[in-house]
């Protein structure tokens, strides 16, 4: 097994300053919530999801974003401009913990935003991107995944690009059952403990094709030749132009890294790991924790007394 490394400080100069962040999707398991609000701006605590995402990219020194976006996508483009009459009246009130907090989305970097025209796929939101990075190498961002602010996986991955040039994907391993859910790696060691070369990526394999027990999470460091091979991939599972059948091409010419991640990582795409979230970072909070901890530990303690109670009732 390779041993995960949490990450360690730059020691390049950054190449990469551009970030892309794909937000076109419908949302379709969290209906009917997305119905009208789209799926990143789903409050995780007191911050739309994709806040977070963005935030990520800024600590990491990306200051130039681009979203793609889709239809009926407008509120994240709203959220992250200054919204003047609420910015006027939180001043006259003297309110500048709110103010900020409703200034700080259109601080965190230059953002720039495009529509995806059609629904064909990761593939093609980052090929919409094209224009906009131009022959640069830049980091894709998905809304679904959140890392803790605390990680620094993002930084190591600009470190490997930097190092190693060519695409970067992060990776995480997990368990047989559930590598039908991602797109899965295989991988050969290098010289580094949380480094590896991808040989070979496979997306949504059943347990018995995967190559291994590496998914590939939301976080990608990707060298521009990906567009061209973008260009001649066909769609795949889905109908859709599949990333991970562009990669796979990639990978197959030496040029494909991925970075080991253990840490802390939310998937805000699932109902019950989104639920996960809200709670794990609302315990987390200063101004919230205490008093939700003890609020959550009153609440579990009183499930657990109305179960055994049902039991001792049934069994009677």
């Amino acid at each position: 097994m390779i041993t995960p490394h949490a990450t360690s400080a730059p020691t390049f100069v950054r190449t990469v300053t551009k970030a892309v962040v794909p937000a076109a999707g419908l949302g379709t398991r969290f209906l009917p919530a997305t119905k009208a609000t789209p799926k990143e701006m789903l409050p995780v605590v007191d911050k739309p999801a994709i806040q977070y995402v963005v935030e990520e990219a800024a600590a990491a020194g990306l200051d130039d974003v681009l979203m793609v976006t889709g239809r009926h996508k407008r509120a994240i483009e709203d959220h992250f401009d200054n919204a003047f009459e609420l910015e006027q009246a939180l001043a006259a009130k003297g309110d500048t913990v709110r103010l900020d907090s409703v200034r700080d989305p259109a601080r965190l970097a230059n953002i720039h935003h495009i529509r995806q025209g059609e629904p064909l796929g990761l593939g093609h939101a980052v090929l919409c991107a094209r224009r906009h990075v131009g022959d640069q190498p830049f980091a894709v961002l998905l809304g679904d995944d959140l890392i803790d602010p605390r990680e620094t996986l993002l930084s190591r991955m600009l470190d490997v690009r930097d190092q190693y040039s060519g695409s970067v994907v992060a990776l995480m391993e997990v368990a047989p059952e559930q590598v039908h859910l991602y797109g899965c790696a295989a991988v050969e060691a290098t010289g580094e403990d949380d480094v590896v070369r991808v040989t070979g990526l496979v997306e949504k394999p059943s347990r018995q094709d995967a190559p291994s027990t590496y998914a590939v999470i939301g976080r990608y460091v990707l060298d521009p030749a990906v567009f061209d091979t973008l260009e001649r991939t066909p769609p795949g599972r889905g109908g859709e132009i599949q990333l991970t059948d562009a990669l796979q091409e990639l990978a197959a010419g030496g040029t494909v890294h991925g970075v080991v991640f253990d840490g802390l990582r939310y998937d805000t795409g699932d109902k019950a790991d989104y639920l996960r979230t809200v709670v794990r970072l609302a315990c987390e909070r200063d101004d919230l924790g205490p008093e939700f901890v003890a609020w959550l530990k009153e609440f579990v303690a009183g499930l657990e007394s109305r179960t055994t109670a049902d039991r001792r009732r049934s069994a009677a």
